[in-house]
């Protein structure tokens, strides 16, 4: 093996899927935006089209195509960036639903596609997407006249349960779309986890589905697995890597992997997260280069043929953390050069 393997759990996807979709009585949709958060939305798309899966969303337009080519017809595709210039044809052919964001998206979009559904998103205090509330009062008959499928919002601080801003936008969200008598939807993975109060008709999860904070519960999703090039001595006062970032300390024993930042394993891990050798903790020292990271594996005792980076043993949300981010910047940057296993599914 010469390149690194991702391992994609096909398996504990879905069962995540269940576990949050047994939280409450709303249907519990997927998010599968950005290539299912860098797994593959083919592949993650039509597992969770036969876990029980009816609704989905995605980012643009051209995510939404590829999905419907995957799924085929019948399962709903939410489009969350709306109605965009040149997206008539795209949307109209394939049976997409746009989310409109704004009058603007709206009358794109009624004058393209007469009578072809679409959602709404209210701005109910996040200040990114969506119709603040004196736009959605200016235009809400109009809107409702034309009978959109959804309603959604979205929350800007579920992670934190204590945060003063979810019971704000909860109630803001509620004060919206009273008496409109359209499905809503505010939960995300979060929102979920928060209360069966932000459940309304429909959850939205995307992170917790592929084994994310906040949701503790969450299997295992994704490994990566790194094979070693070649492991060498390195002598007390000895460099490893550029700049001379690391230096021994003590006689030690160096694998170098290969992998790198061109795989989308983040510089900022370089000297704070470890790699795993069969349930050793194994020290990343030096500097991640483009193709490769020097790993101690002095207290492994002999060379091993991989070391494991993501895994039961180090989670997405692990390893984000000794890189100062979160556990979606981890699996949205993982490269194209690995070798994709799936399991399950």
């Amino acid at each position: 093996m010469s390149t690194a393997t991702l391992t994609i759990d096909l398996n504990a996807l879905t069962l995540n899927w269940r576990a949050l979709d047994a939280l409450g009585e709303a249907e519990t949709a997927a998010v599968v935006k950005a290539d299912a958060y860098g797994l593959g939305a083919e592949r993650v798309g039509r597992a969770l089209a036969r876990a029980g899966a009816r609704t989905f969303f995605v980012a643009v337009a051209e995510e939404g195509a590829a999905l419907r080519r995957a799924l085929g017809h019948g399962p709903v595709i939410y489009v969350l960036s709306g109605h965009m210039p040149g997206d008539a044809d795209m949307i109209g052919d394939l049976d997409l639903l746009p989310i409109l964001n704004s009058l603007d998206q709206m009358v794109r979009h009624v004058e393209a596609l007469p009578g072809h559904g679409f959602g709404v998103q209210l701005d109910t205090g996040m200040h990114r997407l969506g119709m603040e509330p004196t736009e959605w009062a200016a235009v809400r008959e109009i809107a409702l006249a034309q009978h959109p499928q959804l309603i959604i919002s979205h929350l800007a601080c579920a992670d934190d349960r204590n945060a003063a801003m979810n019971p704000q936008q909860l109630n803001t969200f509620i004060d919206m779309t009273a008496d409109t008598d359209v499905p809503l939807s505010i939960a995300n993975t979060g929102g979920i986890l928060l209360d069966q109060a932000y459940h309304f008709d429909l959850t939205r999860p995307g992170i917790g589905l592929y084994g994310g904070l906040p949701f503790t519960n969450a299997r295992s999703v994704v490994s990566l697995d790194i094979p070693v090039i070649q492991c060498r001595d390195v002598p007390v006062g000895g460099a490893v890597g550029y700049s001379r970032a690391w230096i021994a300390e003590r006689p030690s024993r160096i694998a170098t992997i290969s992998a790198g930042y061109a795989d989308g394993i983040l510089r900022a891990i370089g000297g704070k997260a470890h790699g795993w050798a069969e349930d050793v903790p194994c020290p990343i020292v030096g500097r991640v280069s483009m193709d490769m990271i020097g790993v101690d594996v002095t207290d492994l005792g002999h060379d091993p043929k991989t070391i494991e980076l993501l895994g039961p043993q180090q989670s997405v949300d692990a390893l984000s953390d000794a890189a100062d981010t979160i556990g979606y910047e981890i699996l949205t940057s993982l490269g194209a050069r690995y070798t994709r296993r799936y399991l399950g599914g």
